[in-house]
């Protein structure tokens, strides 16, 4: 039955999640201190956590130490209440992590996915979220909730992977229906980009900005964009592929759907950033070695340096004339390898080339963002359900035929 508002079963609830939600803030509290944060009486905040305990939702966690007088019971959100898992997958790898309610991630695993004629996503997943799991001690049923991290993104319309050509055998039009049969599980995926500025609002540069856009830059160049703290996805999951912008100083790229790049990937992605190198005699694998070496090369590295800060400064220009947001945050191994030395000449040409002057910084979460954004979305969700003792309440009265 719904509840009414105003009524008892309504003020419990309310009272639950703010309880609940004081304890993931500031760890254990005793009975009086959780009175103090909440404004409930003594009386109340007893049967409130005496409630939340027989419910499973919190323990007793030892007792407060350094006060005159005797000593107070302490309570804790039981972290075993509910476990969730985030996935961070690219062509080479995926990155598996499984973390409790209280946000300790607790178990991980890597799984390395070589190229090879027709790859099984499905399989894939299972076999990372099962290494996880495996390294947690946790059993398959355990999961609430999985979070999944890819480039590209599904569009809403017709649930097929868009923008991401190069992530072989996450394309048949029932992938998301087998992944969660599969899983047996509540599932999410998303864009990575956009995990990783999730990373960033819980973590990050953008804690207290809500306006903000994220520049990724390796192999790729993607693009998160938060607007009044809430992300912009776009119809069809495309806002912030920024790659395929097009822009002066580059050739203009038509098809785009077909080659899978434009303007901006053809400035200053992965591959043009090591053509560059070689052009300049910088010998590097990988475009974040670029970087690397052209920091300790006097003469042709400034010279890298400075070409690659005008080039990501021009595209990022052309964005937040549009955006005009607050905050950048830049990120990717690409930017992350430049440091500061990078950071400051990009913000020397940008400040030639916009009118806008935004925060420009280098993220906050420069590990795993991915992982990081994937396991705190899921962790959102699973708190909002696990927490929601108004439901919980009603689903065991359903089940037993109580009033």
């Amino acid at each position: 039955m719904p509840s009414n508002p105003g009524t008892p079963r309504l003020l419990r609830g309310i009272n639950d999640r703010a309880a609940l939600t004081l304890m993931l803030e500031h760890g254990p509290l005793s009975r009086s201190r959780l009175g103090e944060l909440t404004g409930l009486s003594k009386p109340t905040a007893s049967q409130l956590l005496s409630r939340l305990e027989t419910a499973g939702l919190v323990r007793r966690s030892g007792s407060s130490v350094g006060r005159p007088g005797p000593k107070a019971q302490l309570y804790e959100i039981n972290a075993e209440a509910a476990y969730v898992g985030g996935l961070d997958v690219t062509p080479a790898r995926i990155l598996a992590a499984v973390a409790d309610l209280a946000g300790r991630t607790i178990g991980t695993f890597e799984l390395r996915t070589p190229r090879r004629a027709g790859p099984d996503a499905v399989a894939h997943v299972l076999e990372a979220l099962d290494g996880a799991r495996a390294d947690a001690g946790l059993e398959h049923a355990q999961l609430a909730r999985l979070v999944i991290g890819t480039p590209g993104a599904f569009d809403p319309r017709t649930r097929r992977l868009r923008y991401a050509r190069h992530l072989p055998g996450w394309h048949d039009a029932d992938l998301l229906e087998r992944l969660a049969e599969a899983v047996g599980t509540p599932l999410e995926v998303d864009n990575d980009v956009n995990l990783a500025a999730v990373a960033e609002l819980h973590a990050g540069c953008a804690q207290g900005s809500p306006n903000f856009v994220l520049l990724w830059a390796e192999e790729g160049l993607g693009a998160a964009i938060v607007i009044d703290g809430v992300l912009h996805r776009g119809a069809t999951g495309g806002a912030g592929e920024v790659g395929f912008l097009p822009l002066a100083e580059t050739p203009l790229v038509r098809d785009v759907g077909r080659t899978n790049a434009g303007g901006f990937q053809e400035l200053a992605g992965g591959k043009q950033v090591l053509e560059l190198a070689r052009r300049l005699g910088i010998r590097a694998g990988t475009p974040e070695a670029a970087v690397t070496k052209a920091l300790a090369t006097p003469g042709v590295g400034d010279e890298f340096l400075d070409t690659l800060a005008h080039r990501v400064a021009l595209g990022l220009a052309a964005i937040v004339s549009v955006l005009d947001p607050e905050l950048v945050i830049l990120t990717g191994t690409v930017l992350l390898a430049g440091g500061d030395r990078l950071l400051e000449k990009l913000r020397d040409e940008f400040a030639a080339l916009a009118v806008a002057r935004p925060t420009i910084a280098l993220s906050g979460v420069p590990e795993q963002p991915v992982l990081h954004g994937a396991l705190h979305a899921a962790l959102v969700r699973t708190r909002d359900d696990v927490f929601d003792t108004i439901q919980s309440t009603q689903a065991v009265s359903s089940t037993s035929g109580a009033p």
